[in-house]
């Protein structure tokens, strides 16, 4: 028996409190949110708003944006809580015309968030959302933790471990980011 996986909001500092004018709590359950951006005239959005279409994921619980998912275990019992709470947000927020057409979304939203949840629990999500012809396109990065043999690896805490890109679209290189590296270069950082 598979179990059912959905991806969590992650904050691992502050910078989405500044980033988006409504970030999402940590840990909800969450989806793309793309849906949010349909009506939107997408090439004028600026500052916040425009953060939130490139990168944000959205907590079915606030509808706030999230730049990071986690990927979960869940139980059938919260997957269906978290339905219910997006269907809620369309029905009552976005205008669905009625709340059965809004929980079938919602359980669309969910379904595929599910399928962004076939790495290994714990495994980091981000999002690129962009614009493509008229058509909302989304690209997706998983980021796994640098082995714990990384230089320096030692001397941050948990949170600030270092993290490696891995592409899903196999036509774009992989990039590297590392956090080490520069946790290390910062100053105050006691390096």
């Amino acid at each position: 028996m598979s179990s059912l996986r959905l991806p969590r909001t992650l904050r691992l500092d502050v910078s989405d409190t500044f980033v988006f004018t409504h970030a999402a709590e940590p840990g909800e359950w969450a989806v793309t949110g793309s849906f949010l951006f349909w009506d939107q005239d997408l090439p004028n959005l600026e500052g916040k708003a425009r953060a939130a279409f490139r990168s944000g994921f959205v907590g079915v619980s606030s509808l706030g944006f999230s730049t990071l998912v986690v990927v979960s275990e869940a139980t059938e019992a919260e997957r269906d809580a978290a339905v219910e709470d997006l269907a809620r947000h369309i029905h009552e927020r976005l205008g669905a015309p009625d709340r059965a057409m809004a929980r079938a979304a919602a359980l669309e939203e969910i379904d595929f968030a599910a399928t962004l949840c076939g790495v290994p629990v714990g495994s980091v999500v981000a999002m690129h959302r962009t614009q493509v012809d008229g058509a909302i396109s989304e690209a997706f990065r998983t980021l796994h933790q640098r082995d714990a043999g990384t230089p320096g690896a030692d001397r941050l805490h948990a949170h600030a471990r270092a993290f490696r890109f891995v592409e899903t679209d196999d036509e774009e290189p992989e990039e590297r980011a590392d956090l080490i590296g520069l946790a290390r270069d910062r100053p105050g950082t006691g390096s």
